[in-house]
Formats: C-alpha cells, sequence, structure tokens
C-alpha cells in the first residue's frame, strides 16, 4: 500500500516473464524442496485439492489447490486446466493462474501464470522423490508420457543422476518423437524413442508414468517392473495394475489428506479397494524431506511415489519467482484498489 495515495498494487508475471527468468534446474528444486521441508515440519497449512467438472461433453475439468506456508508468509490458490484434447486446437493441455495472499491480511500480492509455474512444480517433486527414494546408482530412467510437466520430469532427475540411458515414450508418435529431440538438444545427450510401453519400463531403475489416458487402463504391468526400481505414477488416469502396490516395500505420497479424496488419479482405485491407506502408508515425502521419517534404505527395496501436485510446490516457486523478478525487474505492477 502506498502511504501517500492508500493504494493497493499486487505483481503480475505472465507466461513471457515466467521464461525470462529463465529460473536454474538448483533454483527450482531448491525452492521446491524447501516447502516440502516446511510441509514436513508442520509450518503449513493444506486444503485437498477440489475439482469443477464444467460437463457438456468437454472432456476437461479444472483443479483448484490451495495452501499456505508460513515460514515464506504466503498463503496461495491455484487454478489449472486439465484438457487432455488441447493439442488438436494448438493449445497446452494446462492452463491456469497462482493468486498468491498475505495470510495475515487477505490482501492480494501476485498473480503467476501457473502453466509453466506447473511443469516446473511437477518435474521437481518427480526430481525430489526420487532423490530421497531411487537408488543413487540409477542409470536408466524409463519416461512414459510428452506432456508438459514431462520436460522437467526428465530434465531434473537428469540433473540430479545424469542417467547413462533415457528411453521415453508416449501415445502420439508426432509427440514422442518431438520430446525426445527437445531433450537430447537440451540435455546434450541422445534420448531413446521407444515404440511401446514395455520396452520403456523393463530394466528401467527409475519409471516415471505422466500418460495422458481418456480412461483408466492397465497398460503399465506389475510384472515389468524390476526388484529395487523406483515407480512415479501420477497420470490423472490409471495406467497401472492394481497389483502394483503389492510389489512395493514402501509406499510414499505427497499429502496423504488430498490422496486419500478426489475424483481423479492413478492410485485412486488402490485407494477405493483398501489397498493404499493411512495404515500402509509409509510417509509423506514431506516427512523425508524434513528427516521425520526415512527415505530408502537399502538397495533392494523397491518403492512407489504417487504425487498428486501440492498447492505448496506452486506457492514456493512462486515465492521464488517473484524474489528473482524483483531482482531482474521483470513482470508487471497492477493497482488493486
Amino acid at each position: 500500500m502506498s502511504p501517500a495515495t492508500g493504494e493497493l498494487h499486487l505483481d503480475y508475471l505472465n507466461g513471457p516473464d515466467v521464461a525470462a527468468l529463465a529460473l536454474t534446474d538448483d533454483e527450482i528444486l531448491g525452492a521446491v524442496e524447501d516447502g516440502l521441508a516446511a510441509q514436513g515440519r508442520g509450518e503449513t497449512v493444506i486444503e485437498p485439492r477440489v475439482h469443477l467438472v464444467p460437463g457438456g461433453g468437454v472432456n476437461g475439468h479444472f483443479n483448484v489447490l490451495r495452501g499456505s506456508i508460513a515460514p515464506l508468509a504466503l498463503a496461495g490458490v491455484k487454478v489449472v486446466s486439465d484438457y487432455v484434447d488441447n493439442y488438436r486446437q494448438g493449445l497446452p493441455s494446462e492452463m491456469g493462474l497462482l493468486n498468491l495472499f498475505d495470510p495475515a491480511t487477505g490482501r492480494p500480492l501476485a498473480i503467476i501464470d501457473a502453466a509453466g509455474l506447473t511443469d516446473m512444480r511437477t518435474g521437481a517433486v518427480t526430481a525430489l522423490g526420487a532423490k530421497h527414494l531411487a537408488r543413487k546408482s540409477s542409470r536408466i530412467l524409463g519416461h512414459i508420457g510428452a506432456r508438459g510437466t514431462a520436460y522437467w520430469n526428465v530434465r531434473l532427475l537428469d540433473r540430479l543422476f545424469d542417467f547413462a540411458e533415457i528411453r521415453v515414450h508416449s501415445r502420439r508418435a508426432e509427440s514422442r518423437d518431438a520430446f525426445a529431440a527437445r531433450l537430447t538438444r537440451d540435455l546434450g545427450k541422445p534420448v531413446r524413442v521407444v515404440p511401446d510401453w514395455e520396452s520403456c519400463v523393463r530394466g528401467a531403475d527409475i519409471v516415471v508414468e505422466a500418460s495422458r489416458l481418456p480412461q483408466p487402463a492397465p497398460l503399465l504391468k506389475t510384472e515389468w517392473i524390476q526388484p529395487g526400481a523406483l515407480v512415479v505414477p501420477y497420470g490423472t488416469m490409471s495406467a497401472v495394475e492394481l497389483s502394483l502396490t503389492d510389489i512395493m516395500d514402501k509406499v510414499v505420497v505427497d499429502d496423504w489428506g488430498q490422496c486419500k479424496s478426489g475424483l481423479f488419479g492413478s492410485l485412486r482405485a488402490h485407494v477405493e479397494s483398501g489397498r493404499l491407506s493411512e495404515a500402509s502408508l509409509h510417509a509423506e515425502l514431506g516427512q523425508i524431506v524434513a528427516g521425520t521419517k526415512p527415505g530408502r534404505e537399502a538397495d533392494d527395496e523397491t518403492i512407489l511415489f504417487w504425487h498428486r501436485g501440492l498447492s505448496l510446490s506452486d506457492i514456493a516457486l512462486g515465492h521464488a519467482m517473484l524474489q528473482k523478478a524483483k531482482r531482474l525487474g521483470i513482470g508487471q505492477r497492477l493497482r488493486y484498489a
């Protein structure tokens, strides 16, 4: 607020602004890890995500995520769309906005493009899960899916593991070829396109399932998972078999409160059938990051990490974006009142 005028302003970062920030891999990972640690220390509030399904035959929905992080003095609400057929119109499948507020007064502080932010923070959570749950010697990554978040999954995972082999597969040949070409260019190493799910998954040390299925289908077979692997499924529609959790030594989630309820999620059937419950859960990732629960304890453990996406990761990364934008003079100031 300006003392002279009583005006209120907020910061606005659009898509080009977010791109101009050019956040480094370490900046993204550091911000999201700090948010997870705050969650693990009990310094956050998370409201389970809710969904708005417009209906009318539209193949898509909106996700609404809400939370606050006390150490950052920020509350946030993100609304992001999930429209799997948008590629037909040349549009991203996920678009939205993150709104940040002062939790002490309710004052609006910032509006940030949530498309690029969501992609980055999702990749960071995947990578940080692997940091604590995959074998340190992991050399082969198998990645299903080529949507927006997929790029940051592979990029940030490779930042931590420097894989000897990266395999990618997705339903549409043109999308997986373009995906592999972009990664090959940006990572400076070959990324191999494979023609089917099995050749992508078998023998991989880390398996990420980020497919875009129109309806649940058990395309990822439990028998393909090698002992000691880390499996990270987070598609909206389940692509795994019910038996997947049966072979796991540990199951970790990002937040049990939102994993146990809701319409969507790759392990929804496992929760509803009782195969995954709070009693069978090993930990939330934030507890592991904060050091209150152990992560991987032996190379032969087979581990599953299911993340649905945290408002806290959005808020933490949004905070890092705002701080860097102020240093670099990027973004706009909008009058609120």
